[in-house]
């Protein structure tokens, strides 16, 4: 549905985006994360139609980017949506179903249709009296009077309270069982590493890793041993409230030296606890500067991982999808 080819996007003389490759499927939720300033807006606006790429190709549902008919199989939701707040959330549903040439009856059935799945009961109240969790609702509710086949959602939460940035994130992820395809960005990671199918990270205006959140932390996280023991040796703390010694370890082998320097300290190895990488431990990995795949591949040859080489098999930045 979505087809991105070294796309470059140059403002005078800042390049925002600078050789971003990607696709997504039919039905999948894909993810743009990254710092501020990464590119992640840019490149979602490319995708809307909203600007022009200095270079590089950007398709979305079979038509360039660029096409005004897209846009009829598009819903796009920015970050900042300002509302017609003198109208209600069915009269401004409305006036957009009208924009599209969607049928009355057929925006009659979808309106409410959409509202109610997204639980918004008050829809002749005016939208300057709603709340802003309300309003997120109906400018998502606007981005779907079109029936579009793909979403492009620029922190579709932000700002938003906990139980509403659930249900959101929830429905989106409800959007793409419905068949849609979803690209959008967010701070959240916890959020986009529970419904995103994928995942680009950006930094500095390039895609600096791409995949699945098991293939990233294959092949840039580092897995951590929380290994305790009786007796206290080199690079341990003890543990608050209870008679052992904590040390975390990047490796098997350093598990067995931590042991046999419990032993030989007349004490012995208690307990081990592994913690998998988290998304948010490789972002901010990525995000301050070890973003070449080479070097970070480099990097857990050197501390002995033996499966580096495995891992090593993920997408890399620069794969044809």
């Amino acid at each position: 549905m979505i087809e991105v080819r070294d796309l470059r996007k140059e403002y005078g003389g800042f390049v925002a985006v600078e050789g971003s490759t990607f696709s997504v499927d039919e039905g999948e939720v894909f993810g743009v994360i990254g710092p501020n300033g990464a590119g992640k807006t840019t490149t979602l606006k490319t995708l809307a139609g909203l600007l022009e790429p200095t270079d590089g190709h950007a398709e979305v549902a079979g038509f360039d980017a660029s096409d005004p008919r897209m846009r009829q199989r598009l819903g796009f939701l920015p970050e900042e949506s300002p509302l017609y707040e003198e109208m209600t959330p069915l009269s401004y549903l409305h006036f957009f179903a009208d924009l599209y040439d969607v049928d009355r009856a057929v925006a009659e059935t979808r309106i409410h249709d959409t509202l109610d799945r997204l639980d918004l009961e008050y829809r002749e109240r005016p939208l300057g009296d709603m709340s802003k969790g309300m309003k997120r609702k109906v400018a998502i509710a606007r981005s779907l009077v079109n029936d579009p086949d793909v979403l492009v959602y620029d922190e579709p939460a932000s700002g938003l309270d906990p139980l509403t940035t659930n249900y959101i994130i929830d429905f989106t992820r409800e959007l793409a069982d419905d068949g849609k395809t979803v690209v959008f960005s967010a701070h959240n990671l916890y959020h986009v590493e529970s419904i995103c199918d994928r995942i680009a990270i950006m930094n500095e205006g390039r895609i600096v890793a791409r995949g699945s959140v098991a293939e990233l932390r294959e092949r840039y996280g580092r897995t951590a041993y929380h290994v305790y023991t009786s007796v206290p040796v080199e690079g341990s703390e003890p543990v608050e409230g209870r008679d052992r010694h904590e040390r975390t370890v990047e490796s098997m082998d350093a598990v067995e030296a931590t042991r046999e320097a419990a032993e030989a300290a007349g004490g012995r190895l208690v307990d081990i606890r592994t913690e998998d990488p988290s998304l948010e431990r490789v972002f901010l990995d990525l995000a301050e500067g070890e973003s070449d795949a080479e070097r970070a591949v480099a990097r857990r040859a050197e501390e002995g991982d033996a499966g580096a080489g495995d891992a090593a098999r993920a997408e890399p930045p620069g794969a044809d999808e």
